[in-house]
């Protein structure tokens, strides 16, 4: 096998649109991407020898194939994640699958939503970042509306004011998640933590992007001594807030993210992205709209399909819908659309009622960890009592936090 010398990157030669810098370091072109490739090579050369493979092989090979998996682009051919790509290709064949049999539709949608909470349990353990689930998300939400346009609109059951609200809905929630995306709020570091400043222009691989905002790489150098006239109790207190990795007094109700690797003012959790001060508001219209969106959508599929029944029964009881494969397709997708709403009715319910009590999702898991909590409602939420001001004061913070955000945010950058 003959290894080929990398060139290495003049910065002053601008990329074309196929082109792009590897994981070496070295130019590579897209329409190279089958050659020069040691890691494959090696990895195919013993599995054909039936050799055992060298310790870290596999990672290389994955490795190799995501960085050398691009799409072309104006300044440079750009990597696409691999977690991107199981919902685009796994849901449509999934869904027509479970199309061509009720015994086949019981099966496949019984075990997506296992499979998908298994990834969940499995990356939020291994604290890794994955645009899976935002791939997820998006991708049933456009497939859904596409084969509403195209399985159901065609019948002529649904008019034009009801085409327009579902359109409406779906941008809405798209909208609404975009700006989601935007970003948490991250914690700045202040002067008096600031010891010196170091700015290089690549940031590193587990660093939120959006935290950069294609910002250059700005790393803080903070001083974690810090000296008040309050004496011992503020010292106490810092020592407590101080975050060890991202080096930075953390405010009240700010987190440190292990999944995106930086402190998040209030925050709350981690779903498709971190959600913390800057974006709950927004975070809760993209259920908001999603949900109706998705109702709506539901039953008008439903009265299409299943005309002589009721919209309630029509779930459950819809005879001779397998005879057509577009009709048993529709009713597929319903069900699938049922099972997402269900799941993200929850997550409303549980993030309207911790709004109501000026809680968030990880003071509660910290509280009922600890037992320093009262359970109400039955157990949906952990009152900790401490930020409650009132059912009244408590949403309208909640619904100015993202202001208050807006104006203490300053130029992003990374801490050390």
């Amino acid at each position: 096998m003959t290894k080929r010398s990398r060139r290495t990157l003049d910065q002053d030669d601008p990329l074309c649109c196929c082109e792009y810098i590897d994981r070496h370091g070295g130019r590579s072109h897209m329409a190279g991407c089958c050659c020069d490739c040691e890691d494959l090579d090696e990895a195919c050369d013993k599995w054909m020898k039936k050799e055992s493979q060298n310790p870290g092989s596999l990672s290389r090979v994955v490795a190799t194939i995501s960085d050398r998996l691009r799409v072309p682009w104006i300044s440079g051919a750009q990597q696409v994640d691999l977690s991107l790509i199981p919902p685009l290709i796994l849901l449509p064949v999934f869904l027509h699958i479970a199309a061509l049999h009720y015994l086949l539709g019981i099966v496949v949608l019984t075990a997506v939503p296992i499979m998908v909470i298994w990834y969940y349990y499995f990356t939020h353990r291994k604290k890794g970042r994955t645009l899976f689930f935002l791939s997820l998300a998006l991708f049933s939400l456009f497939y859904m509306f596409y084969l509403f346009i195209t399985e159901v609109v065609p019948h002529g059951d649904v008019n034009h004011l009801q085409l327009c609200a579902v359109t409406a809905g779906v941008a809405l929630t798209a909208v609404s998640l975009m700006i989601t995306k935007r970003g948490p709020g991250y914690v700045r570091p202040r002067p008096s933590d600031t010891h010196s400043t170091v700015t290089y222009n690549k940031p590193p691989p587990d660093v939120d992007a959006a935290y950069l905002n294609g910002e250059q790489h700005q790393v803080v150098i903070a001083n974690p001594e810090q000296t008040d006239e309050s004496g011992t109790a503020q010292e106490c207190v810092q020592r407590r807030n101080w975050c060890t990795v991202c080096k930075v007094v953390r405010p009240p109700r700010a987190g440190h993210c292990r999944i995106c690797g930086v402190c998040i003012l209030r925050l709350d959790h981690h779903c498709v992205c971190c959600v913390g001060q800057a974006n709950h508001t927004s975070f809760l219209l993209t259920l908001v709209f999603f949900l109706l969106t998705s109702l709506y959508g539901i039953s008008l599929v439903l009265r299409s399909v299943c005309p002589h029944q009721s919209v309630m029964t029509a779930l459950l009881y819809c005879p001779d819908v397998y005879k057509q494969y577009s009709s048993a397709l529709c009713f597929t997708c319903a069900w699938y659309c049922s099972i997402v709403t269900a799941g993200l009715l929850h997550l409303l319910i549980l993030q309207l009622i911790n709004v109501s009590f000026n809680v968030t999702d990880r003071e509660a898991r910290l509280a009922a960890r600890e037992k320093t909590g009262r359970s109400r409602l039955w157990g949906l939420v952990i009152d900790t009592g401490t930020y409650s001001r009132g059912f009244s004061s408590n949403w309208t913070e909640f619904l100015t936090m993202s202001k208050a955000s807006e104006l203490s945010n300053h130029k992003p950058s990374d801490l050390v």
